[in-house]
């Protein structure tokens, strides 16, 4: 019976077999295409060129940029520091400046454990000056790794290269500091992804400060505002939702969600004049004040008030000009939801 069965089926068995092999065939194809693809981005990649062979004059102008722009613009300060957080806003320990060694991770909504640089010249006297610049406008390190935007370098690589060159020779002059920060380690798939994000620098000419709108566009990308005051999921902007707040921060007390800074009349700052804009930072840079002490279970901040308030109210005042030409979007925002 049984080998009747085969005499009478060969034909559809000996398909069978054909389109066995088809399937497997297909399957090694495609086991080999994508162990190529990811071999490619893992050794290949990032790809942004070589460091360029540039030494930076430290002029006294050039550090004062410097220190406007990591201080109180960029902000480089913020992330690459320790922040007391027992105080409103966090401000950063001006002694700690640089040190690095702050963790962004899963419960952030960043896909892995990433630890800011040490920027200090403990950690950057052998680097060049080239290397510094593409490490802060494409995102790849001294030894070719890539960066994770963390640090904002697709914003930086829009700045004027004047600018960067403003910001290193300012860190040249940060006091040095040991502090050996840990390597960060990107879940998978990012472990992969992370290669393909850095590109090349494409710098942008400082607008004439008469251009308030141009102007407030190029500083609000050299704030990276957007990336906190736009919704995200999982780790991308929500398209439509630039600048309408509500990506979540979660701290110790609960859930903090960012403002949204959109026009919109009842949800964002539409009804804001431009002095009611600039006087939300400045009280922040009067002489008087000190940050309040806050306890765990408090509502807090992780919006470095105290370094955007050093900002000039001409700057401040091109930031708020271009937000104003945004999109408005009607986002609601709770501001805190607190654990209790």
């Amino acid at each position: 019976m049984y080998v009747y069965f085969l005499k009478q089926n060969k034909p559809f068995l000996n398909n069978m077999k054909k389109v066995f092999r088809i399937v497997l065939y297909v399957f090694g194809a495609i086991i080999l295409l994508v162990t190529g693809l990811l071999t490619y981005v893992k050794t290949a990649l990032p790809d942004v060129g070589s460091a360029p062979q540039i030494t930076i004059k430290a002029t006294p102008e050039r550090i004062e940029r410097g220190r406007y722009l990591s201080n109180s613009v960029s902000v480089c300060m913020d992330c690459h520091s320790t922040r007391d957080w027992s105080r409103f806003s966090g401000p950063a320990d001006s002694t700690s400046w640089g040190k690095g060694g702050e963790i962004f991770d899963q419960k952030f909504g960043f896909p892995g454990i990433f630890y800011s640089k040490n920027i200090t010249p403990a950690a950057l006297s052998s680097w060049t000056d080239g290397e510094i610049y593409r490490a802060i406008t494409s995102g790849v390190s001294k030894d070719g790794s890539a960066l994770f935007p963390v640090m904002p370098h697709p914003n930086y690589g829009k700045m004027a290269t004047e600018d960067i060159y403003s910001i290193i020779a300012y860190l040249r002059t940060l006091a040095p500091i040991e502090n050996n920060v840990p390597e960060s380690k990107p879940d998978f798939p990012m472990n992969f992804i992370i290669n393909t994000i850095p590109s090349k620098a494409e710098p942008h000419a400082i607008p004439d400060k008469k251009a308030q709108v141009a102007y407030g566009k190029y500083l609000l990308n050299a704030a990276a505002c957007a990336e906190c005051h736009t919704k995200q999921d999982n780790g991308r902007k929500i398209a439509g939702m630039e600048f309408a707040g509500g990506f979540e921060f979660p701290i110790t007390g609960g859930i903090l969600r960012s403002s949204n800074i959109t026009p919109d009349a009842e949800t964002g700052i539409g009804d804001w004049n431009e002095a009611a804009f600039i006087n939300r930072f400045k009280m922040y840079a009067d002489s008087l004040y000190t940050p309040a002490k806050v306890s765990p279970t408090e509502y807090n901040t992780i919006m470095p008030w105290m370094m955007y308030a050093k900002m000039t109210r001409e700057d401040l005042g091109a930031i708020y000009a271009y937000l104003k030409t945004v999109k408005p979007v009607s986002n609601n925002v709770e501001k805190f939801t607190s654990k209790k």
